[in-house]
């Protein structure tokens, strides 16, 4: 969605609650932002409608998966026309282990998180996987220590 949605104080309301509880009832959403059921699941099937709200999903504890190493990687690529970046982004779009990937301008070119078990899973990827594609120069890896803050909650 390109166009800002035009949002009133329940929206608001609406999209708060529901980035935080994405499986509330609707009976609960209404007793919370002040609405009726039908009027909180009206509004919702809009916000879809309108691309504000998209799937609902639930959010895995990193740790508990074996996925304990969060890895920034700058990424600098050898070419920069469009069939070239056509094919790393889909080699992007084809490994899980990467969880984001920014176009950036600047020095790099891209800037992905990868989320891997450890530091012998992440040289595989980076060695056999990320290095061998053929549009990659080179990469900057940078190891996460903690997570100091993480959300997906968007300020509205």
């Amino acid at each position: 969605m390109n166009e800002h949605h035009n949002l009133d104080a329940i929206d608001r309301q609406i999209l708060r609650v529901l980035q935080r509880h994405g499986d509330i009832s609707h009976a609960a959403l209404a007793e919370q932002v002040g609405a009726s059921a039908a009027s909180c699941w009206r509004r919702i099937r809009a916000l879809e409608n309108a691309g504000v709200l998209g799937p609902t999903v639930r959010l895995l504890n990193p740790q508990a998966v074996g996925r304990d190493l969060d890895v920034i990687c700058q990424v600098r690529m050898r070419a920069h026309d469009m069939q070239a970046r056509a094919n790393f982004e889909r080699f992007i779009d084809s490994h899980r282990e990467i969880m984001e990937c920014y176009s950036m301008s600047g020095e790099w070119d891209y800037l992905l998180r990868i989320v891997v078990s450890d530091v012998r899973d992440y040289e595989r990827f980076l060695m056999r996987e990320l290095l061998s594609h053929p549009a990659v120069a080179t990469c900057a890896s940078h190891f996460a220590l903690s997570r100091v803050k993480f959300t997906t909650e968007l300020p509205v």
